[in-house]
């Protein structure tokens, strides 16, 4: 029996047969995603790029948030990961592109990149990730940070005045950490995450098992939209028809 007092944002851990029944339909989080229409309409990007930006967003947030994955992100690590990594690899660049860069608000590449490593690895190390399942608050300050810190890093990587050469190579170091991380949980030699020991047997995984997949997911499908981009913007650096002055 779980004796570790978790309290799950989405409800109790689901089994099989309920999972499809488990839709969250929160008031504060709705708002909040009205909050964010709002602010978008005032502020954002309102072309066609913008627009299907924005929604494709939202799309994810829908999956995210709403569907069943957020009950299944309780019972499983694999699939918290995998709601972190839809967070931070496509959300977060999506809405980087619906709310853009704005004139006079850039900041230092470099130091978005190591901030952003930061916050990935303090909420995947077992202690940061039983606290911020220890309330609803901590729980949201978990998801605000990896997504502010993920929305401010594409921000920059998609912002017109950062050279080429320095974009690539923030995705690359970001891919290298992320791909670490991944490699660790895959290999660790046993569960570490407490809230997931009584949750993954109904979904017929282990804990370890359930670690490994949540690590695979980090190190394989999270390399795709960061090398995605690095390689359009490398075609783009070594393109012919771009002074060699612009390549940076």
């Amino acid at each position: 029996m779980q004796t570790e007092p978790y309290v799950a944002y989405c409800g109790p851990a689901p089994v099989p047969e309920n999972l499809w029944l488990t839709w969250n339909f929160d008031p504060f989080l709705l708002g909040a995603m009205a909050a964010g229409l709002a602010t978008w309409w005032a502020y954002g990007r309102k072309d066609r790029a913008g627009r299907n930006c924005l929604g494709s967003g939202y799309g994810l947030i829908f999956v995210a948030f709403i569907s069943p994955l957020c009950a299944l992100s309780v019972a499983l690590f694999s699939a918290r990961v995998a709601h972190h990594v839809i967070l931070i690899a496509a959300i977060a660049p999506l809405l980087a592109i619906a709310f853009p860069w704005r004139k006079g608000s850039s900041l230092p590449l470099s130091a978005l990149v190591i901030l952003h490593a930061a916050v990935v690895w303090i909420w995947h190390a077992p202690d940061p990730y039983a606290f911020a399942l220890s309330s609803h608050a901590a729980y949201w300050l978990m998801q605000a940070t990896l997504f502010g810190s993920a929305w401010l890093l594409w921000r920059e990587v998609f912002s017109p005045k950062k050279p080429i050469g320095t974009v690539v190579m923030a995705l690359l170091a970001t891919i290298m950490q992320m791909g670490f991380l991944g490699a660790l949980l895959v290999f660790a030699p046993n569960p570490l995450f407490a809230p997931h020991y009584f949750t993954t047997e109904a979904f017929g995984l282990n804990p370890l098992e359930d670690q490994q997949l949540a690590g695979l997911l980090m190190w394989v499908p999270a390399f795709v939209p960061y090398a995605g981009v690095a390689l359009y913007k490398f075609a783009m650096l070594m393109s012919p028809e771009r002074p060699w002055a612009e390549r940076r």
